[in-house]
């Protein structure tokens, strides 16, 4: 859609809204900070790089969207569907996920520390190399998530499903001070 990042115009929910249903998914490099897009289809889109900071993108469904080092900083994504997505390299820090479902997507290497993902779905979800740094995974579901060197310090984990995860060189503490309590996570499904 654009040349270069650095052609970034400014657009209007409606207006995104009305590319997608004429067909268009291509919106690398956007400028979208604090842009309500709550609701919206936008499945199948291409935010590569784009600029989503402090917006609203609750309900919405992101499913198969590519979000490849795209900035979502205090993102509001409550609910929304991110199943089989790509948020490579991106970041999250301070994102609301509560209830999103992330189940299957590419989380490689994406920052979301201080993130809320309470009763998120990860399952199968790749988080290789992922900063959870502080961020609340309580009540999530990580059934066959791959959490291979993801940063967990200081996570919360209360309750959280945690079964055949792969916890493979993961930091789990900070100082020799315990960072992540598995000891109230469910490791089987009753």
């Amino acid at each position: 859609m654009f040349e270069s990042m650095f052609d970034t115009p400014k657009i209007t929910a409606q207006e995104l809204r009305q590319l997608c249903q004429q067909g268009q998914r291509d919106f690398r490099w956007l400028d979208l900070q604090s842009i309500d897009l709550s609701e919206s289809d936008l499945s199948g889109s291409d935010f590569t790089q784009a600029q989503l900071n402090d917006s609203n993108l609750s309900w919405a469904n992101l499913g198969g969207i590519d979000l490849s080092a795209a900035v979502f900083s205090k993102a509001m994504l409550w609910r929304a569907n991110l199943r089989q997505s790509k948020l490579v390299a991106s970041r999250g820090d301070r994102s609301t996920l509560i209830r999103a479902d992330l189940s299957s997507a590419n989380c490689h290497q994406i920052d979301l520390q201080r993130a809320d993902l309470r009763l998120a779905q990860l399952h199968l979800t790749d988080l290789t190399g992922a900063n959870l740094a502080w961020a609340n995974l309580s009540y999530a579901n990580l059934t066959g998530a791959n959490l291979t060197g993801a940063n967990l310090s200081h996570t919360r984990l209360e309750r959280a499903i945690v079964i055949n995860v792969n916890w493979q060189d993961t930091i789990r503490c900070d100082r020799d001070r315990p960072a992540v309590d598995l000891s109230r996570s469910m490791p089987v499904m009753v």
